[in-house]
Parts: C-alpha cells; structure tokens; sequence
C-alpha cells in the first residue's frame, strides 16, 4: 500500500472520482490509500465540489515548506466535513449525490427554503444540475414545491411533514412491487417452484410495507 504525502497523479485520481460521483471509500480502495486520507484531502482543499488537483498541490507544498498546519476543517457551514459525512450516509442508503447535497443544504437553511438560484450559488453546480435534483425530490416527497407569483420563480421547501411524504410515496412504490411479484406469481403458477418464490417475496413486501404504513400514520403527530 503506497505511504507518504499524495502525489499529483493521485490528486487528479480523486478529482477524476469526485467528478463521477464516487464515494471516499471507492476513491481511496482504487489508489491503495485510506479512506480517511482521502476526505482528509478533499475537506481542506475546496470540499467535493471545489476541489482542483493542481491547486491542492500546490497549497499542500506550500504548506510544507512554511512548516505550518493545514486550515481547521469547517463543521458548522455546508461543504464543510460533518456536512459531507452527512452526504456520504445519505449516498451509502441510496440517495444519489446531487440530490443528497441539495437535500441537506434545504435542511441547514433557517426557514427550510431556498430559490434554485440560492442552490446554484451556495452548491456552486450548474442550474441543470440544481433541477435534476429538486424535480427528483419533489417527486419523492423530501421536498415542496411553492411557486412566488410576485417574482415568478418557485421556492423549494422542506417542512416537517416532508419525512411523513417521503415514507409514504417509498411505501406505495414497494406495495406497487408486491403486487407485480403476486401477480407473477399466479402467472407463472401458484404450484411452481418460481410461482412460489415470488409469491413469498410478494407476501414479504406487502406485509413489511403495511406494518410501515401503519407506524408511519401512527406516529405523525411527533411532526406537528
């Protein structure tokens, strides 16, 4: 396993990663480095979406020859490291980056709301990128949509019962699941070994989902 201080190529690598949505663990397994290393070198270099590799050398070589230490890792502002732990969870549950960063800055906002303006500027991403990740969202129920007649534009909002929606959207999706696996089932025959193994599978989900379903509107009131 290579040891010492990174070199160009390495950081290159890891812009190369960065860029394609890769997570610091997949990032570091492919340069032999640890993982640790490489969120060490993106979060005092710019974070995922400012890293340069050219510029990460150059601070780190000037750095060393002034012998003094590397800027204090942010953890209270978004792009800062405790933010980008947060990002990499989201990611590692199935969450796709983008949405998962448009996410938790709508989330750190005082009042729950951002313009796609706001988002382009503070995630400093293209606006196509900012409207992949709302629409997809919106569409899964972690966000709102409100539209400002007076200054034409549509507000982005993520309240509380924002988890309520989003549980309850990844629920009918599942049940939608379970029941194509039924009817698979029956399809194929109830007495086959796959008419069978679908019919479990389709049993499994629905009863997994309705017990979800149920908890879901039991607790609700907690989000009042």
């Amino acid at each position: 396993m290579p040891g010492g201080r990174l070199t160009q190529q390495e950081r290159q690598r890891i812009a190369a990663g960065l860029a394609d949505g890769l997570p610091y663990a997949e990032i570091a397994r492919r340069l032999e480095r640890p993982t640790s290393t490489i969120s060490r070198e993106v979060g005092r270099n710019g974070g995922p979406s400012g890293y340069r590799p050219q510029h990460a050398h150059r601070a780190t070589a000037q750095r060393a020859r002034r012998g003094t230490p590397s800027p204090p890792r942010a953890t209270g502002v978004p792009g800062g490291a405790r933010e980008e732990e947060i990002v990499e969870m989201a990611v590692r549950s199935g969450l796709p980056r983008m949405m998962a960063r448009v996410h938790l800055d709508l989330l750190l906002s005082e009042d729950g709301k951002r313009t796609a303006a706001e988002l382009t500027r503070r995630l400093k991403v293209s606006p196509a990128s900012v409207s992949v990740a709302v629409n997809y969202l919106v569409q899964h129920g972690y966000v709102r949509r409100e539209h400002d007649p007076q200054r034409r534009r549509d507000i982005y909002v993520v309240d509380d019962d924002a988890w309520y929606r989003s549980i309850v959207i990844s629920s009918r999706q599942t049940l939608e699941a379970a029941q194509v696996a039924m009817a698979a089932a029956r399809t194929s025959g109830l007495d086959t070994p796959v008419g069978q193994r679908l019919a479990k599978v389709g049993t499994f989900l629905e009863r997994v989902t309705l017990d979800m379903v149920e908890s879901t509107d039991r607790w609700r009131a907690l989000l009042a």
